[in-house]
């Protein structure tokens, strides 16, 4: 059994953008608005190095809510993919779920075990890469990433981004707040040498 770290990824490891109707930041509607965070490739690297699994773990309702085809959040999810690899950091897995239970895509409209705060995208990735879930760090900068990753079993951090400030409500205890990636790793690598 290995030791994982699950990257939530708008807002960790990609920036959040203005969403056009609610002015909210969001998750990228659009190829082009895909950039990474300063230092996040960088953090997934320092993770590999030391012997972590990296698995990416994302909702995405933008096309069950009728924003964006189906089609252009798996071009987004590519790119985003694209640019990591491209700095030596693709991630050893990643999972979306593209469900929402307040949709207007019949087949994608559905309560489901893996939308976050449900720890379903974490089981059956350490269901299938043999993942020690104990030994486990979900690392997000929403209360759903901390509920998933604590009803999943693992230790969890939560990254205080301002642009996802909407999305933290104060109910999600995290082990601890950080500020990026970049200290969270700092904090994991830290806490298992002990």
């Amino acid at each position: 059994m290995k030791a994982a770290v699950f990257l939530d990824r708008d807002g960790v490891l990609t920036r959040l953008v203005p969403d056009p109707i609610s002015g909210q930041y969001e998750s990228p509607l659009t190829l082009e608005q895909v950039t990474l965070l300063p230092g996040a490739a960088a953090a997934v690297r320092r993770l590999r190095d030391v012997g972590y699994v990296v698995v990416g773990i994302s909702n995405q309702p933008a096309a069950v809510k009728g924003v964006v085809k189906l089609g252009e959040l798996e071009r987004i999810q590519a790119r985003v993919l694209e640019l990591l690899g491209g700095e030596s950091a693709a991630p050893d897995a990643f999972r979306l779920c593209f469900h929402h239970p307040e949709g207007s895509v019949p087949l994608l409209t559905l309560e489901c075990d893996c939308r976050k705060p449900a720890p379903g995208m974490l089981l059956e990735a350490a269901e299938e890469l043999e993942i020690d879930l104990g030994a486990s760090w979900m690392v997000g900068d929403t209360d759903g990433d901390v509920l998933a990753g604590a009803a999943a079993g693992c230790r969890t951090l939560l990254i205080d981004n301002p642009g996802s400030a909407h999305k933290r409500a104060g109910f999600a205890h995290a082990d601890a707040g950080v500020p990026d990636l970049a200290t969270a790793v700092e904090i994991i690598v830290d806490m298992d040498k002990r």
